[in-house]
Parts: C-alpha cells; sequence; structure tokens
C-alpha cells in the first residue's frame, strides 16, 4: 500500500530530488534513536558528522499526495554543542517538484553529566516557503488545508523564522523519554506559536549479543512519538490544531546504518488522516582528521 502510494506521489523527474540524499549516504554510521519529530540530549560526537534523510508521504483531504525529505547534515562541534544544516524539497503528485528552503540548527546542553532529566536548548533558523511539507513539527494551527495548496502558489510565500524548543530527555534503565516544548515566530510579523512533542522508545532486547547480525532483538528500536500544535501567543489552546500519534520502529544494521519508519495518525480533524515516515542514517567519524591527515600528507 504504502508503495503504491510513493509511485502515485512520484513523477519520473521527481526520483533523483528524492533518491540522492539516500545514496550520498552510504558510506556512513549512525546510533540515535529513531525519533522522526522528538529530539533527546543525546548530541553527536565532535568531530563526527551524520546525514539522515527524513521522507514525509501523505495526503491532505482534497488534495494531491506528496513526499517531502529533509536532508539533514549534523555536526559535533563540541561535546555539549551540536550544529545541523536542513536541506528541504517535496514532489506533489499532479503538481511539481520543488526546492523548499534550508534550516539552521544548533542544540546546546548545558549539563554534560547524566542527570534524571536531561535539559537541551534548541535554537533554529528558517529560510523557508510555505511549500515545504516535512512537517519536522507542528505549531499553532498548523494543519492539512496549509498542505492543499498548489506549489505554485505555497512558494511565492516566504518565511524567515526563529524556532526555541527545550528539550527534556531521561534514560529509565532501556527506555528513553523526551519531551519538547516548541515555540516559532515568523521575524517580520506574526504571533509566537506554540507546539509540543513527545516519544518513548527502548530496544526490543536489552542485552547485546557481542556478535555481526541483522536481525537479532537488540538491533531493533520500537516505540511511538506524539505531536501537535498548542495555538499562539492570541489563544494558547488545543482547539482546531493538529495532533498526532506515531507508532515507530527502527533497525540498527550491521556498520551502523540505522533505518526507521513510522506511521502517523491524525487525531483531529485539522490534522492529516495518515503521515508515513521513513528515514536513513548513517555517521562519518572525525571527518576533521581527514582534513588534518590530507594537509600532513602534502608536505
Amino acid at each position: 500500500m504504502l508503495s503504491k502510494s510513493l509511485m502515485k506521489v512520484l513523477r519520473p523527474g521527481c526520483w533523483p530530488a528524492l533518491l540522492l540524499p539516500i545514496l550520498i549516504c552510504a558510506l556512513a554510521r549512525s546510533q540515535e534513536k529513531p525519533y522522526f519529530v522528538t529530539y533527546t540530549h543525546d548530541l553527536e560526537e565532535p568531530g563526527n558528522l551524520e546525514i539522515e534523510t527524513k521522507t514525509a508521504l501523505a495526503q491532505p483531504y482534497r488534495g494531491n499526495r506528496f513526499g517531502a525529505t529533509a536532508l539533514e547534515l549534523e555536526y559535533g562541534l563540541r561535546a555539549w554543542w551540536t550544529s545541523e544544516l536542513y536541506l528541504d524539497g517535496q514532489a506533489t503528485g499532479g503538481d511539481s517538484t520543488v526546492f523548499t528552503g534550508f534550516r539552521m540548527e544548533n542544540r546546546l546542553r548545558p549539563l554534560m553529566r547524566e542527570h534524571a532529566i536531561n535539559p537541551v536548548l534548541y535554537i533554529e533558523y528558517e529560510n523557508t516557503s510555505s511549500a515545504d511539507k516535512t512537517i519536522l513539527e507542528v505549531v499553532g494551527h498548523d494543519g492539512q488545508t496549509d498542505l492543499a495548496v498548489s506549489n505554485g502558489v505555497l512558494r511565492r510565500d516566504h518565511q524567515h523564522e526563529a524556532e526555541l524548543k527545550l528539550i527534556l530527555s531521561s534514560n529509565l534503565k532501556d527506555w528513553n523519554i523526551s519531551e519538547n516544548f516548541i515555540s516559532e515566530k515568523d521575524l517580520s510579523h506574526a504571533p509566537w506559536e506554540f507546539g509540543y512533542a513527545v516519544g518513548a522508545a527502548r530496544p526490543l532486547h536489552s542485552a547485546a549479543s557481542g556478535r555481526e547480525c541483522v536481525f537479532c532483538a537488540e538491533k531493533w528500536v520500537a516505540g511511538a512519538e506524539g505531536y501537535g500544535g498548542l495555538g499562539n501567543t492570541f489563544a494558547l489552546t488545543t482547539r482546531d490544531t493538529s495532533h498526532y500519534i506515531a507508532p515507530l520502529i527502527g533497525w540498527q544494521f550491521p556498520k551502523g546504518v540505522r533505518f526507521s519508519f513510522s506511521t502517523g495518525f491524525g487525531l483531529t480533524t485539522p490534522s492529516l488522516a495518515r503521515v508515513y515516515r521513513v528515514g536513513l542514517a548513517y555517521e562519518f567519524e572525525q571527518v576533521g582528521g581527514w582534513f588534518h591527515a590530507s594537509q600532513g600528507g602534502g608536505q
């Protein structure tokens, strides 16, 4: 069913745009939780570069099916500081394929030791058009009607936004439980908009076997996340806002490759009925050392 939906979304010329990020990633490694919207207190190791794709597939009511991909380049600057660049694009069936903009994100962890609750501060600048359909967060009164308008109209509306998040994350035995409180504002006008994301996940088996395997229970992580809008500064509310619950599964392949999948179910009228998400992530270790080694070899 999912493959049929994807085929209907993508026109022949759309495949390179959505598959290129996956092909670029094929040599790296990753070890993060398989959430798509929720953030944990895990940061990238200093000097490591993670490349990840997150693809959302959905169809708004009385709208065309679409596939939207965010290509993420995440780099560990310090043990307490991770910086990330997002490149977003989407393809809408019967419409067009468009690049929708970029985001610059920084996550700062003030307390490095493990605590019962581990806070992280998140700061992001977004330069995107309204044609962006990656649904990396839901704030304010975001809804499916916003996604049903044609790309030609949506791409004319350009947004410069600031986004702040307070991330609270806990590791309880094998479980990770995370809560995100989101605020977002257009830098030119409009009020602050608010949203949330919560997630819980754990491996299917806690004891690692110590051997390379593909289908071992410890290679699988299962859980769920929920997210939605909370209105704005004019009205902090859950009325006429979108909310989703999304069971998810993560699969850690040998050599560090991670695949993740979830199906989000809309809980309110403004929500999309379903949001299918597919993720693929890899990590390049000590990227900075590559350049130092190259410089040293040239002397």
